[in-house]
């Protein structure tokens, strides 16, 4: 299992390595007070990885959310339960 996961690491290494032999062609990015020229492959991974962390950010908030209202369920559940009990005595 160990080899696959080193065969799977070399492939995504090469590829990344193609990718960025095949894009080394440089752009121009224009902000509103400046301009920058950089690889497009570099370019690509920047913006692929502010993608990534925008997703990571948006699922930690809903995880957050998820985890407040399973706490809420838990007291309620808690409270129901010690109100059935003290009914059933």
């Amino acid at each position: 299992m160990r080899i696959v996961s080193y065969f799977f690491l070399l492939a995504i290494v090469l590829l990344g390595m193609t990718f960025a032999i095949f894009n080394s062609e440089s752009v121009t990015i224009n902000y509103y007070f400046n301009q920058s020229t950089l690889p497009l492959s570099l370019l690509l991974v920047i913006v692929f990885a502010f993608g990534c962390l925008i997703g990571m950010m948006a699922s930690i908030w809903l995880l957050i959310k998820m985890k407040l209202s399973h706490y809420r369920l838990q007291h309620r559940l808690s409270t129901a339960e010690k109100e059935i009990k003290s009914l059933s005595s």
